[in-house]
Parts: C-alpha cells; sequence; structure tokens
C-alpha cells in the first residue's frame, strides 16, 4: 500500500477506501481471519456496555452536531 491516508487492511466500522478494500482482497484468508481475531480480542471489544445502540446513536448526533458549532 502507497497511500499516506490509507488505514491498515483490517475490520473497521467504517466503510472501506478502494486502497484498503484492494489489501484486504491482497489477504490471504488466513491473515484475514487473523486479523478478525486480533480486533475482536482487543483490550476495548472485551468491555460492557449498559449503552442502547439508541444511547450511541444519541450521543454521536450530539458530537457531530458540536462539531459543527
Amino acid at each position: 500500500m502507497t497511500g499516506t491516508t490509507t488505514r491498515s487492511p483490517a475490520p473497521s466500522a467504517l466503510p472501506p477506501t478502494e486502497a484498503e478494500l484492494q489489501a484486504w482482497r491482497g489477504l490471504s484468508r488466513e491473515d484475514q481471519l487473523a486479523l478478525y481475531r486480533e480486533a475482536l480480542q482487543a483490550r476495548e471489544a472485551r468491555s460492557v456496555s449498559s449503552a442502547t445502540m439508541a444511547d450511541v446513536l444519541k450521543l454521536a448526533r450530539e458530537r457531530v452536531a458540536a462539531r459543527r458549532g
């Protein structure tokens, strides 16, 4: 990968760029699975939250609104 703004080919909540998609497709199935396992076993993925999806969406909308001023 040569793009300076390209994220590493890993599972993400964000839609991939074309370069990221190509990089992901260039990985073997085993490498893709390893990246998924790594992401799912990350410290951040182990915490439990009492927030509902509605709570998360509300907070995200509030943050966007605050950025827009």
